[in-house]
C-alpha cells in the first residue's frame, strides 16, 4: 500500500496515507502527514510540520516545510499545508509560517512550476498556476485561480485578486484586482483578464460589466474611495463587482496604476 525506496529516510513517527509512493534518497521528517496517493520525488525533503492532502505530486529535488526565512521566527511550532491535486514541481522551496499566520497554505490543485519559491505566511488559493522561479516574500496572498508569469518577483504582503494574471518577469510591489492582466515595468493595469475569464465560462455580460467597473476606478478621475462608492451604487447586486469592491477596500498597499 505504501512503496518507499531502499535509500529514503522516512521517519517512523511521519503518516503516510495509503498508495503513497517515495523515491530515491527522499527525507521524510517527524510531524510529515501524507496524503493518501501522494508521489514524493528523489531527493525531496519534507520537514517537520508539512502537511499534505491527497494525490499531491512532489518532483525532485523540491524542499518543503523548512524554517521561514525572517529574522523574527523564534522556533514557534508551525506549518505547512498543501491541498489537494496540487503538483510541485522540481527544486522548489516552501517555508513554514511564523507566529503571524502559524501557517504556510498552498491550496487544491494548483500548480507550481520549477525553482519557485513560497516563503513564510503566504497563503495561495486553489487553482493558483505559478510558472517557473516565481520568487515571492513573506505574506503574500494569492486568490483562487490567478496565474503568475515566470521570474516574477512579488513583494512581501502583496495581495493578488481572483482570475487575474501577471505577466512574466515583473515586479509585483503593489496589489493586483481580481479579474485583470498586470503587466509591464513599472508593473501596471492591462485591462481585464478577457482570455481567461472567455475560458472558465464567464459570460458576454459578465465580462462588460468588469470591464466597466474597471474603467470607473482607473479612468474616471475619481479617487479609490469615491470610485469604490459608485460602484457599490451601480452594481448592488453583481458577485463579481462585489469581489472587486471587497478586494479594492481590503488593499493596504494601493493597486497596480494604470500607467
Amino acid at each position: 500500500m505504501v512503496e518507499i525506496h531502499p535509500t529514503a529516510v522516512v521517519s517512523d513517527k511521519a503518516e503516510l496515507g495509503t498508495h503513497v509512493m517515495v523515491g530515491p534518497y527522499a527525507v521524510i521528517e517527524d510531524d510529515v502527514i501524507i496524503g493518501d496517493g501522494c508521489q514524493i520525488g528523489p531527493h525531496v525533503y519534507v520537514h517537520s510540520g508539512t502537511r499534505l492532502g491527497q494525490r499531491v505530486r512532489v518532483e525532485k529535488g523540491a524542499v518543503l516545510g523548512t524554517d521561514p526565512q525572517d529574522l523574527k521566527y523564534g522556533g514557534e511550532k508551525t506549518y505547512l499545508e498543501i491541498g489537494d491535486d496540487t503538483t510541485i514541481r522540481e527544486f522548489a522551496t516552501l517555508n513554514r509560517g511564523t507566529d503571524f499566520h502559524y501557517k504556510t497554505v498552498v491550496g487544491k490543485n494548483c500548480f507550481l512550476m520549477a525553482y519557485v519559491h513560497v516563503a513564510h505566511d503566504c497563503i495561495i488559493g486553489d487553482n493558483v498556476v505559478i510558472a517557473n522561479s516565481v520568487q515571492m516574500a513573506g505574506h503574500v496572498e494569492i486568490d483562487d485561480f490567478a496565474g503568475i508569469g515566470g521570474l516574477t518577483a512579488i513583494h512581501q504582503f502583496v495581495r493578488i485578486g481572483k482570475h487575474c494574471f501577471v505577466g512574466g518577469g515583473l515586479r509585483v510591489t503593489k496589489d493586483v484586482p481580481p479579474y485583470v492582466l498586470a503587466m509591464g515595468d513599472p508593473i501596471r493595469y492591462g485591462g481585464t483578464n478577457f482570455v481567461g475569464l472567455k475560458r472558465r465560462g464567464f459570460s458576454s455580460e459578465t465580462l462588460r460589466l468588469i470591464k466597466r467597473a474597471y474603467r470607473t476606478v482607473y479612468q474616471s478621475n475619481l479617487k479609490l474611495r469615491d470610485a469604490i462608492q459608485t460602484l457599490k451604487n451601480e452594481f448592488p447586486e453583481q458577485e463579481e463587482i462585489h469581489e472587486i469592491v471587497s478586494f479594492l477596500e481590503k488593499s493596504e498597499r494601493g493597486i497596480i496604476p494604470l500607467k
